[in-house]
């Protein structure tokens, strides 16, 4: 059982959250499909080790799936009642147990499946996990005398175990739940313990237990401890990287598309940037990526995207400006879902009239192809999302329509945003390109808060330049995550000279994060600050107060809508 945490945590590894409102649930992703991509379900080709994480409502349930990939193992994560069958093309190498918010004794807990003690492979139990794994071996959970949230020191019980080779005999861990185990399974012994927890860690044959969290950054040596255990237990081979997923990615591209012509749209962020380059390997010249100005884009961006993929990409660029199309499409729109799946939609019906016109010329096109990741997908509720709940549409997940003219090309969706942009530097893209802060689909329709208007716009987009030109002319642009200015639907009173002003509000955000599924709220410099603020009520002109945000995520998601 995993309580409220009680103060911050590490801002990249993990956020407070209160578990029992509000958890991300995870997606139940096409595992056949990764298989193949992975080449586990073909014996012609090297598969690449994986396991799977069984997700009992952790809050750091992806933050596991993470730290496995990062020791080079593939790894998926999957609803905890996943059956067997939807799991087996994937040819585990061991299975990870996640903490949960429940307790194992309650009558409504989520259950320990079958087939994970059938298949008879290595069973690594984390918090709810351990408990849920010793009760199913006939152990006893119970409520513990003094609920532990926090650091503490474990000693080493069992130095000859192989979770624990080569690590010292004392470790610093984080601590995080309600219950302990206070009979153990048969058979079953203690591996360490700790002042508040004589059962810190349990362990019989291939099958281990930790009551604490190896994967949050609070534990200096928890990287170590699942290495260990994907190594010295599971037996898996390290070879899951960004060089191996471009040599599988570009012949499952090659195998999926055929001979048929793909049409990308390219915002020229991140996401759709490396997609158009490993699809481009794959299949050269059938690709046609369609850069869709939609009028939502920053200061000068139009002009970079077409100079920058046209010096580096050497493709031919279809360029389309529809910028007054989606203002129209959005004009009284306010809510935030209705404005993604607006501009979702319309994208896609730009694609389709672009195909169109293209394909009287070039061919048809069969597919579209989108930079679509783990964390879209997750976050948003669609077919693959079993049991998730949704936290917003993503334009390219949740906002596409129903009657799609295209299949859909997404040769990243397993992947987060750390791996996407490592395979960018794998196909040798610039740094321009592939350390470009994330920006929304959506564009600036999220970070205008309110009905979309082009006044409206363009003093967003004075006041983000703003924003991006203080920060990365201090220098810290490399170490904030994501920085940019949002409109508030709100007026302050001011003063001017010896006027009276009554303007806009803007509010700046900047955070700190690895992958977007955690982050926290950048401690800027106050001069910066300064500056920042004085520019703009200087500079843009119907802005007339500015504030900074110093929410997190969670509870917090980093774009304001």
């Amino acid at each position: 059982m995993e309580p409220r945490p009680d103060h911050p945590a590490d801002p990249i590894d993990a956020s407070p959250l209160d578990p029992t409102e509000g958890i991300v649930r995870t997606l139940e992703p096409p595992i056949a499909e990764s298989a193949h991509l992975l080449g586990q379900d073909d014996p012609g080709k090297p598969a690449v080790d994986a396991v799977v994480v069984l997700d009992f409502g952790s809050q750091y349930s992806q933050l596991i799936t993470r730290r496995v990939r990062e020791a080079g193992v593939y790894c998926e994560l999957v609803p905890h009642d996943a059956p067997w069958p939807d799991i087996a093309p994937l040819h585990p190498k061991g299975v990870i147990l996640s903490g949960g918010p429940a307790s194992v004794y309650d009558l409504d807990a989520p259950k320990l499946p079958g087939w994970v003690l059938e298949q008879g492979l290595p069973v690594l139990g984390i918090c709810y996990g351990m408990q849920l794994l010793a009760q199913a071996l006939g152990g006893r959970v119970a409520p513990a005398d003094r609920r532990e949230y926090g650091p503490a020191t474990i000693a080493v019980a069992d130095p000859d175990s192989p979770l624990f080779a080569g690590l010292p005999p004392a470790l610093d861990v984080w601590m995080s739940h309600g219950d302990h185990i206070d009979a153990l399974p048969p058979g079953f012994r203690v591996l360490a313990r700790s002042a508040n927890s004589p059962v810190a860690a349990i362990g019989k044959d291939g099958l281990v237990g930790l009551q604490f969290h190896p994967e949050v950054a609070h534990t200096p040596r928890g990287a170590d401890l699942l290495r260990n255990f994907l190594e010295g237990v599971c037996g898996c081979r390290p070879g899951w990287s960004a060089e191996s997923f471009v040599g599988a990615a570009t012949r499952e591209i090659r195998e999926k598309v055929g001979g048929e012509r793909v049409l990308l749209g390219l915002s020229g962020g991140v996401d759709s940037a490396v997609a158009a380059a490993l699809i481009h390997a794959a299949i050269g010249d059938r690709l046609t990526p369609v850069f869709v100005d939609n009028g939502l884009l920053r200061l000068g961006e139009a002009d970079l995207v077409r100079e920058v993929f046209a010096r580096h990409f050497g493709m031919n660029l279809v360029h389309v400006d529809a910028g007054e199309r989606f203002l129209a499409r959005l004009a009284g729109v306010t809510d935030p879902e209705e404005k993604r799946k607006a501009v979702g939609s319309e994208f896609v019906r730009v694609f389709e009239a672009e195909a169109e016109r293209l394909a009287e010329r070039q061919g048809p096109f069969a597919f579209l192809a989108q930079g679509t990741l783990y964390p879209d997908v997750i976050e948003s509720t669609t077919a693959d999302t079993k049991s998730a709940a949704k936290i917003k549409t993503h334009h390219n997940v949740g906002g596409l329509p129903a009657d799609l003219r295209f299949a859909l090309l997404e040769p990243l969706k397993f992947l987060f945003k750390d791996e996407v942009r490592a395979v960018g530097r794998a196909l040798g893209l610039p740094p321009e390109i592939v350390e470009r802060q994330p920006f929304p689909g959506p564009g600036l329709s999220v970070r205008l808060l309110g009905e979309v208007t082009a006044p409206d716009l363009d003093l967003l987009r004075r006041a983000d330049a703003v924003v991006r030109e203080e920060i990365e002319g201090a220098g810290l642009a490399g170490e904030v995550w994501q920085y940019f200015a949002v409109l508030l639907p709100v007026r302050s009173v001011g003063v001017m000279g010896d006027g009276r002003t009554y303007g806009r509000v803007c509010a700046v955000r900047a955070v700190a994060s690895q992958d977007a599924m955690t982050a926290d709220w950048a401690r800027l410099p106050h001069d910066v600050l300064g500056r920042i603020g004085n520019r703009i009520a200087n500079e843009v002109h119907g802005i007339t107060r500015v504030v900074y945000d110093v929410s997190s995520k969670p509870p917090a998601t980093i774009e304001w809508e």
